[in-house]
């Protein structure tokens, strides 16, 4: 779809169009997809994810990934906002089943739904396998009455790696993985917004979420914290019903050739579909010419004087780039945050040149 826009398709009947289906069922357990073959076992996890494309297994040899564990949380103080390093010490994997169910097979996408019990709680999860996209996807809905329990989702992947780059609001930053000094020790948990992302050489894995920042990593096993549930000040939090989706995305190179950025705002910004026609079958508002340059915010200005669009470059690479607006506009001004001008920008038509530094924010402002 064009960026910042829309696109018009045409609705087509679904029974004249013979298509096979890109994936096979072998069993309940086995699932053949056009990027991996995928083993799970009796309770649900997946013990083998083989990248056909890139002629590797992603899981550690011996392990299973997508793994729920419940840890007794009970930190010393400040029980609602702390984790306390000692969590791991006591804890349950979640592998109690009740229901398991391919509900999908499709030319689209598969879907595996897996409904658990967890103590008082229940997990209800769709699986979805992708025709088109490496991402594998887990739609989570989870009626939680737990008191004091961490839960966490696990992936052990077979990337050697010392270090994990975690998304941070326009940028992301490197954390090393080991604990070899009192620094890293007590980096156990790490805050990461949109994706985290474990990579050797030439392959790696990214974790995406859309709404969940806790993450932790221990020999090359990725952990995203799902539900903290604390008791003190309030008795009851988290004790609701809970709704997230989180992802693998496996690739080839690291998270920068692979796209892991648009993949995560992908997750995070999904599309909205609605039925109707536009006066054009295409149309982009604002786009730019450079894929490591996200546009991040397109609202009015504050003084009412034109529209804002703020962009970040994504990759820690110095980028002289274009950005096309399709509107009517005189001019362009690069400002600061606070929409105060700083200077006027070149413009060609509807293209405006723009320079960012590695990992800045620019504001520009196009007026009439």
């Amino acid at each position: 779809l064009p960026s910042k826009g829309y696109k018009s398709f045409a609705v087509s009947d679904a029974a004249s169009a013979v298509e096979k289906a890109p994936f096979t069922l072998v069993g309940e357990r086995q699932l053949e997809t056009p990027f991996y073959t995928v083993s799970l076992d009796e309770q649900g996890m997946f013990t083998s994810i083989y990248d056909k494309e890139n002629d590797r297994e992603i899981v550690q040899q011996g392990q299973r990934a997508n793994l729920l564990r419940m840890y007794e949380d009970k930190p010393i103080y400040f029980d609602n906002w702390d984790i306390d390093i000692y969590y791991t010490e006591k804890f349950w994997d979640v592998d109690n089943v009740e229901r398991m169910e391919w509900t999908e097979i499709g030319a689209v996408r598969a879907v595996l739904d897996i409904t658990r019990k967890a103590s008082q709680s229940t997990i209800d999860q769709k699986i979805i396998f992708y025709a088109d996209s490496r991402r594998i996807d887990f739609e989570t809905h989870v009626d939680w009455k737990e008191h004091q329990t961490l839960l966490k989702v696990h992936f052990p992947v077979a990337v050697h790696t010392d270090e994990a780059t975690f998304d941070v609001q326009f940028g992301n930053l490197t954390r090393k993985t080991h604990q070899n000094t009192s620094w890293d020790v007590a980096r156990f948990e790490s805050c990461g917004q949109k994706w985290m992302d474990l990579s050797e050489g030439h392959y790696g894995v990214s974790l995406l979420n859309d709404c969940k920042y806790g993450h932790s990593v221990k020999d090359s096993n990725m952990a995203l914290t799902l539900i903290k549930s604390g008791i003190e000040p309030n008795p009851t939090t988290d004790q609701e019903e809970h709704v997230f989706t989180y992802a693998i995305y496996p690739h080839a190179e690291g998270w920068r050739a692979a796209g892991t950025v648009a993949e995560a705002y992908k997750l995070n910004q999904p599309l909205l579909v609605q039925t109707q026609s536009e006066e054009k079958e295409t149309y982009s508002f604002v786009s730019v010419a450079h894929d490591n340059v996200i546009i991040e915010t397109v609202k009015k200005a504050e003084d009412g004087s034109g529209t804002v669009i703020r962009m970040y470059e994504s990759e820690n690479s110095y980028t002289k780039t274009k950005l096309t607006v399709n509107t009517g506009f005189g001019r362009a001004y690069i400002c600061n945050l606070l929409e105060e001008t700083e200077g006027e920008a070149a413009v060609a038509g509807n293209e405006i040149e723009v320079v960012l530094k590695p990992y800045e924010v620019v504001t520009v402002k196009v007026c009439p």
